[in-house]
């Protein structure tokens, strides 16, 4: 605890014992009329600051209420203890020894490195955890005290010097637009900026913050730009997808969360979004905004024309776009047979019932029937909507086959005799029959040729009357 707690804390105490007394201080009230006054608040329990619900005795209110006849509200103030701030458990030498140890490891507890040094025959006081607790507090030396100072000696600026060997990227919430129905919602801002040159390598606006929209910045830039060498994010919802992180180990890209709470580090991306307020979004009229689609092509046409062209001070004068250009040829290029329209799908691992189905985001899809009761990967493109995706089957790593849409009324067509021949081929073999084969022609003759009876045959002509007869 440090002096401007041990203040804040003294003036609490003092405050509640001052309304405790005050009113027993009148010099109008008689000494039957104190006691009585006394004997009531000692009845009843008190929220005492910093330490809780209590019941007071009759004497320590009449030891308060003689200290303010004394010496007014300084005679209410809590007295501090001569040894406050010391360890009386421990000698001079072994606490400041414990002292520097703990500013030396921010990130040990106290009762680590107590422990170390007892090993290490460096400290041979006994001393309790409720001693330890107060002198580590009273050293101002907690353990979030100790990596919060640490952490502020180590953010030192940070620039590098080649086009992508950094990207930074964030989320920044716009103002409200109207959305397809007419409904105005606010807009969300997803920028990448190259910690190099500053230069923006892409925007895009969306009702949330998502991962899908995060693992469209990366393909765009590795697409139309080259390789990223790291990508600084902060721990936000649209970050932190296992699906984006599995992507990113499987492109070689180094995916840096920063500490939570810690902006300071995403300072370049953060400074933007302030010029972007200033200079863009508050010279727009937000009901001049039609959607997320006018106010993107505003936007983007305002960081190509204005911000792009404008000299930094970051850079010494020059300009994000001169910057980029006079600093191209370092970029690294893309390997020409990364596939990354495959890499950018999306994998997820579901059992498949007893009916040859699994379910994915609501949908009911059909696999082969020999893989029942299996445990498979389906890899699919997230961006395409559910009922229309086809995904492939992966078992053990290897291809075998596609997941189709459940089709109910197809599936009636389907002889289940052969419980391990696959859906679809099952299907193709109907579509290729015959053409002189017998087809039904009514819903009638369906439902028959489906319960395999025999059609209907007209009965017997009766035999004609003899006209002699």
């Amino acid at each position: 605890m440090n002096d401007e707690h041990r203040r804040i804390r003294h003036e609490a105490v003092t405050e509640f014992r001052y309304s405790l007394v005050a009113e027993l201080a009148n010099p109008y009230l008689s000494t039957s009329e104190v006691s009585a006054l006394i004997r009531a608040k000692a009845a009843v329990d008190h929220e005492i600051p910093y330490t809780g619900v209590r019941r007071l005795s009759e004497a320590c209110i009449r030891k308060w209420l003689y200290a303010y006849r004394r010496h007014g509200r300084a005679g209410l103030e809590p007295k501090m203890r001569r040894d406050a701030g010391r360890c009386r458990s421990l000698n001079a030498s072994e606490t400041a020894l414990l002292i520097s140890e703990l500013e030396k490891h921010p990130q040990l507890a106290a009762t680590t490195v107590l422990a170390r040094l007892r090993r290490e025959g460096r400290i041979y006081g006994e001393i309790s955890s409720s001693s330890l607790s107060r002198l580590v507090c009273s050293s101002g030396l907690r353990r979030e005290q100790r990596r919060q100072a640490a952490e502020q000696q180590q953010q030192l600026k940070f620039q590098f010097f080649s086009p992508l060997e950094c990207v930074q990227a964030d989320c920044m919430h716009a103002f409200a637009v109207p959305d397809e129905s007419g409904k105005r919602r606010k807009a969300v801002l997803l920028a990448f900026i190259d910690d190099a040159t500053r230069r923006i390598l892409y925007t895009s606006f969306a009702w949330s913050e998502r991962s899908l929209d995060f693992e469209a910045g990366i393909k765009h830039i590795l697409s139309a730009h080259g390789r990223i060498g790291r990508l600084y994010v902060d721990n936000g919802a649209a970050f932190v997808s296992s699906q984006t992180r599995r992507i990113a180990d499987s492109l070689g890209l180094l995916l840096i969360h920063s500490r939570p709470y810690t902006p300071r580090g995403r300072g370049k991306i953060e400074r933007f979004f302030r010029t972007a307020r200033s200079q863009f979004f508050r010279a727009v009229d937000p009901e001049s905004v039609t959607g997320l689609a006018d106010l993107q092509v505003r936007f983007r046409s305002w960081v190509e024309s204005e911000y792009h062209r404008t000299p930094h001070r970051g850079l010494e004068g020059a300009t994000p776009l001169d910057l980029w250009l006079s600093r191209a040829s370092q970029i690294v290029a893309l390997e020409p047979g990364i596939d990354l329209q495959r890499l950018f799908c999306h994998e997820i691992s579901r059992k498949v019932y007893r009916d040859s189905t699994v379910t994915l985001d609501g949908v009911l899809y059909e696999v082969p029937s020999s893989l029942v009761g299996e445990r498979i990967t389906l890899h699919f493109d997230p961006r395409v909507p559910a009922g229309r995706r086809r995904m492939t089957i992966l078992v053990d790593g290897a291809e075998c086959g596609t997941a189709r849409v459940v089709d109910s009324y197809a599936n009636t067509r389907v002889r289940r005799t052969n419980l391990h021949k696959d859906l679809a081929a099952e299907l193709d073999e109907q579509e290729g029959e015959q053409p002189d084969e017998p087809r039904a022609s009514s819903p009638l003759d369906a439902s028959l040729a489906a319960s395999a009876l025999p059609p209907l045959e007209p009965p017997p002509a009766e035999p004609e009357e003899d006209q002699d007869e």
